[in-house]
């Protein structure tokens, strides 16, 4: 039953992997015995990263610049992670994320949203998920085999004040996945998945002004959180790894399509 979860051997491209959640995600899949390409755009954190995986399991990671929002990049990307390995297994989209100019204030209206900033977000989170889908996913439609989760998001599942922008790149983001999930199957059998995981909250470094105040307390919004979060505790990072793997395993092999919560209970709960 235990090789039904493992990911041991697979080859597995993660984006965004120089940021704490690809990190996170990275290492546990070299833990578990995967072949990890490491991406990002950051040459001094992939570089960290690569070095930080190797010291794990030696070999078993090799970082690439890449843009996840240009396609040649991505292109090349592929060709270098299949030169070295043969194939790619696994797509892992965590490169996103969220900018102060899309985000609004309490006291501040849409009106006054920077529309650039916008922008950026929605292409970032958006595209920056739907690009390397495309291209990587046309190597596995090759061998029609393969595996791609996508990160939503809580936001994209309930309106919540504040993230106009990153809320609305995760609806699209759900809704490719999705879609993209019809695609593989009909067209390419049954041997390639797509889901996405939607993490609830989680303390991290793009959030954590939001959520903690600078002596280390609760603030206003985290109360809500909590409020709302039938665990009453927000999330460790660590605890994506397993549904990850999961839907990236032969345990998954008839699940596509899905957006997993791993939320403790904020999606469900009605508050009452």
């Amino acid at each position: 039953m235990n090789e039904q979860f493992s990911v041991a051997g697979k080859v597995a491209v993660i984006t965004g992997a120089g940021g704490v959640l690809g990190g996170h995600v990275a290492k546990s899949f070299v833990e578990q015995g995967a072949k990890v390409a490491a991406l990002d755009i950051r040459r001094e954190q992939l570089d960290e990263r690569v070095a930080e995986l190797n010291a794990l399991r030696g070999g078993a990671a090799m970082g690439v610049l890449c843009d996840v929002l240009d396609l040649d990049s991505i292109r090349r990307m592929t060709d270098e992670v299949v030169a070295r390995w043969g194939h790619i297994d696994i797509l892992v989209n965590i490169a996103g994320g969220n900018m102060p100019g899309a985000t609004l204030r309490p006291d501040q209206p849409i009106f006054d949203m920077k529309i650039e900033d916008w922008n950026r977000v929605v292409d970032l989170n958006m595209n920056g998920t739907v690009y390397p889908s495309i291209v990587v996913g046309e190597a596995m439609a090759r061998r029609k085999s393969g595996a791609i989760v996508n990160i939503s998001s809580m936001a994209a599942l309930q309106s919540m004040t504040n993230v106009p922008g990153y809320s609305a790149a995760k609806a699209a983001v759900t809704n490719f996945t999705r879609w993209m999930a019809m695609e593989m199957a009909l067209k390419y059998g049954d041997g390639i998945r797509v889901n996405a995981v939607a993490p609830g909250f989680f303390i991290g470094d793009q959030n954590r002004a939001v959520l903690l105040n600078p002596d280390g307390s609760l603030t206003d919004r985290s109360h809500k959180v909590l409020a709302n979060t039938p665990m009453r505790r927000f999330g460790d990072l660590s605890e994506l790894n397993g549904a990850i793997q999961f839907l990236c395993s032969d345990a998954a092999s008839f699940i596509t399509g899905v957006n997993l919560p791993v939320d403790g209970g904020f999606s469900m709960f009605s508050g009452v």
